[in-house]
């Protein structure tokens, strides 16, 4: 529950059911918003962040590491069982609004916010708008290419950032749960955000990249201090040298307030 000036009056959360039955899973959001929300009588509108790919606005989805949701009609089937509007994003992209909004985005015009969780996404504001791109799926920094010869993604390729520097990604690595990972571990996942990000700061000449997620916030000052040492080493135009890597303002609720804006984005506002 978010008021419009970005404040969390409320949350909670269940983990996402191991489910093959895209109505299980349906089942469980459902659960959390109406626990949420209760009987109050002054909900708007329902903002959601999810992972991609999906079509514009959300209206399927189809997370890669949600295998029970494919080409899934998220909006619609939430907006019907919700009685409310419902406006879906991706969720490093609500992310990014989130921290322009109410962050520490608010003082960059071209900036990139990232998420290093469960998976690996990224939002984009170039010349002060959110982009959106073709299908509104501008920003998968977690489908860059950082290790050539590394292991399979999701998505079918080789070697993306998500493929080596995600929770479950990491997990597989050293055979253990994330959160165990050693030093070296979470300098090796800072170095291949940081290589990921030189190449998207070299490409759309961004001041300022955010960074949130379980994975990076838990890992702390050895994955930033390691993704910004492998930023410098290959930001080296006179545009790009300098740019720096920090952790999102909003901290662990910045997932929510994004969701949130989205939402108020989707109904003719603008915190800005």
């Amino acid at each position: 529950m978010v008021t419009v000036d970005g404040k969390v009056l409320d949350k909670n959360q269940v983990p996402t059911p191991t489910t093959a039955d895209s109505d299980t899973l349906l089942s469980a959001v459902l659960t959390v918003a109406r626990e949420v929300a209760g009987d109050r009588s002054d909900v708007t509108v329902c903002g959601v962040g999810c992972g991609g790919p999906m079509t514009r606005n959300g209206g399927r989805v189809s997370p890669l590491n949600i295998p029970a949701w494919r080409e899934f009609p998220l909006r619609k089937r939430l907006s019907d069982s919700l009685g409310l509007h419902v406006a879906v994003d991706n969720d490093a992209k609500a992310l990014a609004l989130g921290e322009a909004w109410f962050g520490a985005g608010r003082k960059y015009s071209n900036f990139l916010a990232m998420v290093v969780s469960t998976g690996i996404g990224g939002g984009l504001f170039v010349d002060g708008d959110l982009l959106d791109g073709l299908a509104g799926n501008a920003g998968h920094i977690g489908h860059v290419v950082v290790e050539p010869e590394g292991a399979m993604c999701a998505c079918g390729s080789r070697g993306c950032l998500e493929a080596e520097a995600s929770g479950p990604s990491i997990g597989r690595r050293i055979g253990a749960h994330p959160s165990t990972a050693g030093v070296e571990e979470k300098r090796r996942a800072g170095t291949l955000v940081g290589r990921a990000v030189a190449s998207v700061v070299n490409l759309l000449d961004l001041e300022h990249v955010l960074v949130g997620g379980s994975v990076a916030l838990a890992f702390g000052d050895e994955f930033f201090t390691a993704a910004n040492t492998e930023l410098s080493e290959r930001c080296r135009l006179d545009f790009s040298r300098g740019v720096q890597i920090s952790r999102v303002g909003l901290g662990a609720e910045a997932p929510l307030v994004g969701a949130a804006a989205i939402g108020f984005r989707s109904r003719g506002i603008d915190a800005r």
